[in-house]
């Protein structure tokens, strides 16, 4: 298999590490690795598998030569930079919410649209939100065999999906320590806040609930599914969950439904409520599965179902998206 050169941009950062943590475990056909990041960590040297690369400053650096781009550094430097990797000859995933509801840039999970990879094109993909990503994949085999008519999802989403900040606060909390520079509004330990992103004043929502209502039918490829969502912060170290209420559009046996999840790559069943198993934060944590249970009928509306989804939303979320849609890539082009 030929071999491509690598970027990771934003390297230092939580997403960023962890991609160069999935590079290594899934070993991708690396040919060279270059990593970026802002001034103040350039110089710095950071291994992955056996290339040592020394992280360079994004604002100052030339991108000729680089085959695929992992971008993990916010919407801002994701709307600077990305073009400009792409007009030198770079494939760029990205993973800030910056280009994913623009018609023309495929947003991308690999077990439900590939064919929104383009052969041979060198473009901006973008990854999907990491609470979006691990809904599509339990929404993805329901819609395909009965239909979906309507999503009520609340999300209860691990601090580290504020990167180190967000973690920094909460064990600083835990430890008795004055918070002097918080990140979230108030205090996350022993608490939940429904304040995720910034605030539509027009609407009521934030948008990290806006972000998984209008993903959720890009992906689905269906904008007539009627969704909400509530998106909360918990006091949870890494992986996300949600309470996700779906209508069908056909009736379905929970025997039906269970098949159907169970076909689907990438999604785990773990449900046995009598013996207290289900999909569980702790348990989740560095796996790249999307788990669910709790799958149960919904007797106040017509063909309604109620389920519980887990994911560690750094990896499945983030970094092994990213990648996964890095793998598709090369063996779309290498067909």
């Amino acid at each position: 298999m030929k071999e491509y050169n690598f970027a990771v941009v934003g390297a230092t950062g939580l997403v960023g590490r962890k991609m160069l943590q999935i590079l290594e475990e899934r070993n991708l056909p690396i040919k060279s690795l270059r990593l970026f990041a802002s001034a103040k960590s350039a110089g710095m040297k950071i291994r992955c598998g056996d290339i040592e690369a020394v992280v360079e400053d994004l604002a100052d650096s030339d991108f000729s030569g680089i085959d695929i781009a992992l971008f993990s550094a916010g919407g801002s430097r994701s709307r600077e930079f990305a073009p400009k990797f792409v007009e030198a000859g770079t494939v760029v995933i990205d993973n800030s919410s910056a280009f994913r509801m623009e018609k023309d840039v495929p947003l991308v999970v690999p077990e439900i649209n590939p064919h929104r990879i383009t052969k041979g094109k060198r473009e901006i993909i973008s990854n999907p939100n990491c609470s979006t990503i691990q809904l599509v994949i339990v929404l993805k085999p329901l819609h395909d065999n009965f239909g979906i008519e309507r999503l009520v999802v609340s999300t209860y989403q691990a601090v580290s999906g504020s990167g180190k900040s967000g973690q920094n606060q909460l064990q600083a909390e835990r430890n008795g320590e004055e918070v002097t520079n918080p990140f979230y509004p108030h205090q996350i330990d022993a608490n939940c806040l429904p304040d995720i992103g910034k605030l539509n004043e027009k609407t009521g929502y934030f948008d990290e609930e806006e972000k998984v209502i209008n993903e959720t039918r890009k992906i689905l490829e269906d904008y007539s599914i009627k969704v909400t969502c509530t998106a909360v912060r918990v006091p949870v170290w890494t992986s996300h969950s949600e309470s996700v209420n779906v209508q069908l559009k056909k009736e379905a046996s929970l025997n039906e439904i269970r098949r159907v999840l169970q076909e689907m790559p990438g999604l785990v069943v773990v449900d046995n409520p009598v013996k207290h198993i289900y999909p569980l934060a702790v348990d989740a944590a560095e796996k790249d599965e999307v788990f669910v249970g709790r799958i149960r009928k919904d007797p106040s509306i017509d063909n309604g179902i109620d389920m519980w989804v887990v994911s560690d939303n750094l990896r499945k979320g983030a970094a092994t998206n990213a990648v996964q849609i890095a793998q598709k890539w090369i063996n779309i082009n290498e067909e």
